[in-house]
């Protein structure tokens, strides 16, 4: 076999989160990978992340994994191994996060005194009916620390959380309250809020003027998420009793073509 290990074509693979921590011992580097199920195929690629990130920042590395229910925290918690059985060349021992050994935090008090455990606790426990309360506490105790880190952690949050129904709660915390940490993505999600809101005003106000808006001018002006461009449209929509008077001429017939 060719001994050139060099690859030329490029192969996609993406940690979750990979953070660098630098003390008086020096740095360490931390790949997070969020684990929703039993996955085999997650030796191969949790070993490329591994041996990349050593290799390129020459310090130690910890693999963490974030489990959002017990029987895939333990299966993460088994020794991954590569090569042959009994003689394993590299065995992967993760750090294990799951509902079973990270405590349910509800408490301000307690969430302020680690804010840190308790972005842990909202990820692990993040199917149970305790979710919201903690995202709520979290939500609260992050404003007690100073922005950056703050910021970071609002984020790191946003990932763990996956495709759940508490990343929802998440996001609409961080659309609907203030916070001085509040991250661009949480103003980003805000803003958008804010403009989709002028965008079904400004649909209203055609239809109830009785301007007919095709489908892709509709979809056009539903779909725009910038608030300045929405205000220049809504007030010419005013007095508006074509698209042509919001859009102008050009504008309309490449719509409606």
């Amino acid at each position: 076999m060719d001994t050139d290990l060099t690859e030329i074509k490029p192969i996609e693979r993406r940690a979750d989160t990979i953070m660098m921590f630098t003390s008086l011992e020096g740095r360490h580097v931390v790949i997070s990978e969020s684990q929703s199920k039993p996955d085999n195929s997650k030796t191969s690629s949790w070993a490329h992340y591994i041996s990349h990130v050593h290799v390129k920042f020459g310090c130690p590395v910890t693999l963490l994994v974030i489990c959002q229910d017990e029987a895939t925290a333990r299966w993460a918690a088994e020794p991954k191994t590569i090569g042959l059985p009994g003689r394993p060349t590299l065995v992967i021992h993760a750090v294990v996060l799951g509902p079973h050994n990270v405590p349910v935090i509800i408490d301000l008090a307690e969430a302020v005194n680690d804010v840190v455990l308790t972005m842990f606790s909202a990820l692990t426990h993040a199917l149970s009916e305790e979710v919201p309360a903690i995202l709520e506490v979290l939500a609260d105790a992050l404003d007690t620390t100073d922005t950056t880190s703050a910021g970071h952690i609002a984020e790191q949050t946003e990932v763990g959380l996956g495709n759940t129904d508490a990343r929802r709660i998440w996001r609409e915390l961080m659309a609907t309250k203030t916070y001085r940490y509040q991250s661009e993505y949480a103003q980003m999600l805000r803003a958008e809020g804010e403009a989709r809101g002028a965008a079904k005003t400004l649909l209203l106000m055609l239809d109830d003027r009785g301007v007919v808006v095709p489908g892709a001018v509709r979809e056009r002006i539903s779909s725009c998420t910038d608030a300045a461009l929405l205000e220049i449209w809504f007030k010419r929509a005013i007095h508006a009793t074509s698209l042509s008077d919001i859009f102008g001429v050009e504008d309309e017939r490449r719509e409606e073509g």
